[in-house]
């Protein structure tokens, strides 16, 4: 009887399985960002991670984290696109965002509100401001993942913002908090 080999069909690359390793946790944070749900948010990142291994080898070393998030955006883009996903969103985001302490229910309730209010945005609106205020990158950067202009970036910001204010969740918010020096 022919003797069959047992090892997979690559060999392992201990540079990637560390970066990914590493980089996991936030990827999926930001990917839920992008998605409004937790499972496609790590279907995401594990298929951007799949396709980043393929390339590996060409990934240029001080270039990996741009290279991941552009693919990260692209896959998430593409996602859309096909609408082949119905897409649920979670009541709550899995990790704590640095605030101060409120209660429970009104945490949860606010996060809850975020994502609600995200998953009305356009995908080029709600990729922008993840990337800007999730992720802190400047537009330079958010417009080199998209392949657009810095000024394009700041629309997508301006408006999703807009729209993001006008949600009926940050709308009540803001009558009974009105933020110092905020336009009436």
């Amino acid at each position: 009887m022919p003797q069959y080999e047992t090892s997979a069909p690559f060999p392992a690359n201990p540079d990637f399985a560390a970066y990914a390793g590493a980089a996991w946790g936030r990827l999926v944070r930001t990917a839920l960002l992008l998605t409004g749900d937790f499972h496609e948010a790590e279907d995401l990142v594990q298929t951007t991670l799949a396709k980043v291994y393929a390339r590996w080898g060409r990934v240029p070393a001080d270039d990996v984290d741009f290279y991941v998030r552009r693919a990260l955006v692209n896959n998430n883009i593409s996602r859309t696109r096909r609408r082949r996903v119905t897409h649920l969103l979670m009541p709550f985001l899995p990790e704590r965002v640095h605030q101060e302490d409120r209660g429970h229910a009104e945490s949860v309730e606010h996060r809850a509100a975020i994502t609600e209010a995200l998953g009305t945005l356009s995908t080029r609106q709600r990729t922008v401001l993840v990337l800007r205020y999730w992720e802190d990158l400047p537009e330079t950067a958010i417009a080199e993942v998209l392949n657009c202009s810095p000024g394009t970036v700041k629309t997508h910001a301006r408006r999703g913002l807009e729209a993001l204010r006008s949600h009926p969740a940050f709308a009540a918010a803001e009558r009974s908090h009105p933020l110092p020096g905020a336009r009436s």
